[in-house]
């Protein structure tokens, strides 16, 4: 089957291939592979009802510019009456009451929505094994993580049951399983695209993104969903480009690596190797690349959790079993209905992130640590920027190592907050950033290469991306 939109709209308006052929294609690929564990829901009878209207208006020549795209959807993005969790217990039975802004423009374009992907709960983690739906598996090996936290939208590409997903990317949710999984994920410039209905971790970080198998597909469904929207107050109205027509890159620019990132002693080596072979093909095409040096490097990861978890403990104060979602049948009065909905609700790494949260947010530690925290983010972003007033990209690995085996690092938080190392300073900065494949390690598990450029230059990033993919 296809891997390229473009081919797949080719073969529809040929009539070589009807978008039922397709739903159907990829419905039996989940079905086969089940144990991966990627979907939550799926929603057969309806996409084969949409595929069905949609080749009809094939056949009229009135479909949308996203007719014969087969998405799925994280499970933390609103889809009307459809269900919605997080990965997580405390929403057990909830229904979204709305879709969306992202998905709206999806359906505007005849997109297929072929069902609710597994994630880490909340979103919160970097493997895929905080879901209360249990873990995800890797299709590239069974034994191995996809990453997280949109390790099923990930799989769900790398496997062939769907051309395209919808993840959310707070610290390289999106990017770090796109490097596990061999495959394209964009985060772009914080307010690019609206967080309308995205279920809220950080709402200083979070950010939707997008995970295909190629750039060209990406760029695409980024020039639908991004832009303004009345409903999300913080994001950007600034004009949309036209990203799927300026994927040619003819351009010298200058570009800059992380000197830390590559001689790093936690980097493996396999990752080392592809990465320096990267800028060696770069110096060799004649363009600048140039070391340079970052010393607040240290200071990233220590100020995300931070600013993270503190806005974390605030915005998942709303689930308290009152209104929605899970109620513990133990409760005995209201206070214990509190204390024991979101005991029973919560999975443990949620707990850790808002008790973390709620101590650097308490009257007595708030200047020590959240007050401290937002400078060095102001310091980290004004280092940053200073990096692209003189280059055009910088680059680094997606990720320290490849796929790691599942539960080899779940007793250790530190050492698994330590995989996100390299992708959490764009969100840190609001940058835009993307990860392309980068050849495979000595066991055949993708590495990925990441590419960060200077606030709503997804334009320029994606076709540099193209280029370097190709």
């Amino acid at each position: 089957m296809y891997s390229a939109f473009r081919d797949i709209r080719q073969a529809l308006f040929e009539n070589r291939l009807t978008c039922v052929d397709l739903v159907k294609y990829y419905l039996q690929n989940i079905e086969n592979q089940a144990d991966l564990n990627v979907f939550l829901s799926v929603y057969a009878e309806e996409a084969l009802a949409q595929a069905h209207l949609i080749d009809q208006k094939i056949q009229n020549q009135t479909a949308g510019r996203l007719a014969g795209m087969v998405i799925g959807l994280k499970d933390v993005i609103c889809y009307q009456n459809h269900p919605l969790q997080g990965g997580s217990k405390i929403l057990n039975g909830f229904v979204s009451q709305f879709s969306a802004t992202v998905v709206e423009r999806l359906l505007a374009e005849d997109a297929i929505i072929i069902g609710r992907q597994n994630c880490d709960e909340f979103a919160m983690g970097s493997s895929n094994e905080n879901s209360a739906f249990g873990v995800v598996r890797n299709a590239a090996d069974k034994n191995r993580v996809p990453g997280g936290s949109s390790g099923g939208s990930a799989v769900a590409v790398q496997a062939n049951m769907c051309l395209a997903s919808l993840g959310s990317d707070t610290g390289g949710s999106v990017r770090q399983p796109a490097a596990f999984c061999g495959l394209v994920g964009l985060k772009p410039t914080y307010s690019r695209i609206s967080r309308y209905g995205l279920v809220a971790y950080a709402s200083s970080f979070d950010c939707i993104g997008i995970i295909t198998q190629n750039v060209e597909d990406n760029a695409l469904l980024l020039e639908i969903i991004a832009g303004g929207d009345a409903f999300d107050s913080t994001v950007s109205f600034r004009a949309v480009p036209k990203y799927s027509q300026s994927l040619n890159f003819s351009q010298k620019p200058k570009i800059a690596y992380l000197r830390e990132a590559v001689e790093s002693a936690g980097l493996s080596e396999a990752v080392r190797v592809h990465t320096r072979q990267k800028l060696d093909f770069l110096r060799q095409a004649g363009y600048v690349v140039e070391a340079v040096d970052f010393p607040l490097i240290k200071y990233i990861l220590p100020t995300y959790y931070i600013l993270t978890t503190a806005e974390a403990s605030s915005n998942l104060a709303r689930f308290d079993g009152v209104r929605y979602g899970y109620r513990s049948p133990q409760a005995q009065d209201l206070r214990n209905m509190y204390v024991r909905s979101r005991q029973e609700g919560f999975g443990a790494e949620v707990q850790r992130r808002i008790m973390l949260g709620t101590f650097v947010l308490s009257a007595d530690y708030y200047d020590a640590y959240y007050t401290k925290a937002q400078k060095v983010r102001r310091l980290i972003q004004e280092a940053t920027n200073e990096i692209f007033k003189k280059y055009d990209f910088l680059v680094m690995p997606t990720t320290p190592r490849t796929a790691f085996e599942i539960g080899a690092l779940t007793g250790d938080p530190i050492q698994m907050y330590l995989e996100d190392l390299f992708t959490v300073q764009a969100n840190l900065v609001g940058k835009p950033a993307i990860s392309i494949p980068n050849g495979v390690d000595e066991k055949g598990l993708p590495i990925g290469f990441q590419i960060m450029a200077d606030s709503f230059q997804e334009a320029d990033l994606l076709a540099f991306a193209n280029y370097l993919a190709q």
